[in-house]
């Protein structure tokens, strides 16, 4: 059968296709994996701050994202705020510490994005304490804790080598 005018222009126009090309799909896996590694190191590790010494021990278990509570020996922090001095946790008047109450409700009632609903909802607190504040003190923190409905409290250490 014999091709029309038609037919021939149409088929020099078709352009053919060579194969795929890699740039644009190379760039994206590229951008990709940059993103990926620069987001991967997130809550790994929790920092200590310089004014605070921790004690050492032999631990195999990562931190978990929780809420946390550091102790100087000037003043105790729940999640970057101050809410009581420490030398006034020595009295052993004081029993439950309010402040830290209060500051625990406070934090379930501000839930803004998924990390810290998942943080609240965890119901978990690491305590960061100097390794000079004595055990009464961190006692009653605990204990405040436990009151509150923070019953898994985990304490921050520096991880040391294994002996042997």
């Amino acid at each position: 059968m014999r091709e029309s005018r038609r037919m021939k222009r149409m088929a020099r126009s078709r352009k053919k296709v060579t194969g795929l090309n890699l740039t644009p799909l190379m760039d994206v896996f590229t951008i990709l994996v940059f993103f990926l590694l620069f987001h991967s190191s997130g809550g790994d590790i929790v920092e200590a701050p310089k004014q605070i010494k921790l004690p050492d021990s032999v631990v195999e278990t990562k931190p978990r994202e929780t809420v946390v509570i550091m102790v100087s020996p000037e003043v105790v922090l729940v999640q970057g705020e101050a809410v009581i001095g420490t030398p006034e946790l020595l009295d052993d008047r004081i029993g439950s510490v309010a402040g830290i109450t209060e500051r625990l409700t406070q934090l379930e009632r501000n839930i803004i994005g998924i990390s810290t609903k998942t943080i609240a909802e965890s119901k978990e607190v690491t305590i960061l304490a100097d390794k000079t504040i004595p055990f009464k003190v961190l006692k009653k923190i605990m204990s405040t804790c436990t009151d509150s409905g923070y019953g898994r409290i985990s304490l921050a250490v520096i991880q040391k080598a294994a002996q042997g």
